[in-house]
């Protein structure tokens, strides 16, 4: 800890450094402030009444907006519709070739996309914003007129996008990714609200210390297993060839190439999330009594079939409510991880670049035959990173029942898995500043 405090120091006594930290402790005090900026219409206290029925997904959504929702903030609909946004574009780009080929002409390519992402991220949160509205009136929570509603979708969509430029001022002269790091200040600022109902259950006799203490083993266990797997490599070693330039011999050494067995990170859980909430958004925002009319007249089937059916959808697409939703989420992250991490990571670049500076696998030919080691190497260690997103994930739907201590939604899932994979990359993006500088990093 002591060496970590001095990294610490180190990095705050370099200007350059010390002001992207400040930026990004800035920029998250902007961020919690404007958490906490109410929107007006609301009744309170049937809003709390609709997430107590609710259950895990209203606690879900609360949890990524951080409280925002609860408190009904400018920010309610947090960073989330970008998240949508952002995979389908992804897959867009994957289905249209005219958005593939645009993605592979460099930096235009990239500010094209990312322009048509916060575009179409615009659209999303007018969509959720409508349907969190609707449903909030359909409880009596929203109390507005039709000019009030309009007034507050609006600041919920600007809310979106300044927690968009947030994002990117944080990533452009901050210090880590910057929606990785909204999600992570979200999460973090639940806490003393949790720790404060851990508390009084505690006070109130309904757990005891031994729940309390099984929690934190639980806690600090998960926190260790993902700190090894977020730092496990696969070290593949390469040998360049020996060449002669003028005078000069270069080559000649042998390296290694690093594989993760996370490669993708954060993000497939955050896309999974995103996906497999939508659907019980959408089925909610269209569950009013007027919509439920038109749809049971459109396929001729009685009103209450389709409400059954809207019904279904939340309680199949929210991981939580039952086993196989829980299932299908976990499903979700695996297939996310690959998906992620094929983006992320090209085997055939990776061989053709090797081939062109003289480098070669011992044992493996260059070209077509390194493309395939590398393509069966990553699959299988990706499908050990995926198997344990998948599990970290779930988690947190089953370690309340365990422990008996069910308000604190921290640990044990998503949320924990967020937090400490955003401070490792974090830590890892100040420890590549200090090293550039040849001072000792975090990790070091």
């Amino acid at each position: 800890m002591r060496e970590r405090l001095a990294a610490l120091g180190q990095a705050m006594r370099i200007p350059d450094v010390r002001k992207r930290i400040l930026f990004l402790f800035a920029m998250l005090g902007v961020y919690v402030g404007c958490a906490h900026v109410p929107l007006p219409g609301i009744d309170k206290e049937a809003l709390e009444n609709i997430f107590r029925s609710a259950g895990g997904l209203g606690d879900m959504l609360d949890a990524f907006a951080g409280g925002s929702l609860k408190r009904f903030s400018v920010l309610a609909l947090g960073i989330m519709p970008y998240i949508s946004a952002s995979i389908i574009l992804q897959l867009l780009t994957m289905a249209i070739p005219a958005l593939e080929e645009l993605q592979k002409e460099g930096e235009y390519g990239r500010k094209k996309i990312n322009a048509w992402t916060k575009y179409l991220t615009m659209g999303v949160a007018l969509i959720q914003g409508l349907g969190m509205t609707a449903f909030f009136t359909r409880g009596n929570a929203f109390i507005g007129g039709t000019m009030l509603m309009s007034f507050v979708v609006l600041m919920m969509v600007a809310g979106t996008a300044f927690l968009m430029w947030i994002a990117d001022m944080i990533t452009e002269r901050g210090i880590g990714q910057g929606v990785s790091i909204i999600i992570f200040a979200g999460i973090i600022t639940r806490m003393p609200q949790d720790i404060a109902a851990t508390l009084r259950l505690w006070q109130a006799g309904e757990i005891g210390i031994a729940n309390i203490a099984f929690l934190s083993a639980i806690m600090l266990g998960t926190i260790y297993a993902i700190v090894k797997v977020q730092q496990s490599q696969r070290k593949i070693p390469v040998q360049y060839a020996r060449r002669v330039r003028g005078n000069r011999m270069y080559g000649g050494q042998t390296s290694y190439l690093p594989l993760r067995v996370n490669q993708a990170g954060v993000m497939p859980i955050i896309f999974a999330i995103s996906v497999a909430l939508f659907p019980g958004q959408i089925a909610q925002a269209i569950s009013s009594q007027a919509t439920t009319a038109k749809l049971a007249g459109f396929l001729h089937v009685t009103e209450k079939a389709v409400s059954d059916a809207m019904f279904s959808i939340v309680q199949f697409t929210t991981p939580g409510a039952n086993h196989f939703a829980s299932f299908l989420y976990f499903l979700l992250v695996i297939l996310f991880t690959y998906f992620y991490t094929a983006v992320t990571f090209n085997p055939e670049q990776i061989a053709e670049n090797l081939q062109k500076n003289g480098g070669a696998i011992p044992g493996i030919r260059p070209g077509a035959s390194t493309r395939d080691y590398l393509d069966r190497i990553l699959y299988r260690i990706t499908l050990a990173g995926a198997l344990f997103l998948g599990i970290i994930a779930i988690m947190q739907y089953y370690v309340g029942d365990i422990t008996g201590v069910t308000t604190f939604t921290l640990v044990g899932g998503t949320s924990l898995l967020i937090v400490v994979g955003v401070a490792l990359d974090t830590m890892q993006q100040i420890e590549a500043q200090l090293l550039m500088r040849h001072y000792q990093g975090f990790l070091a």
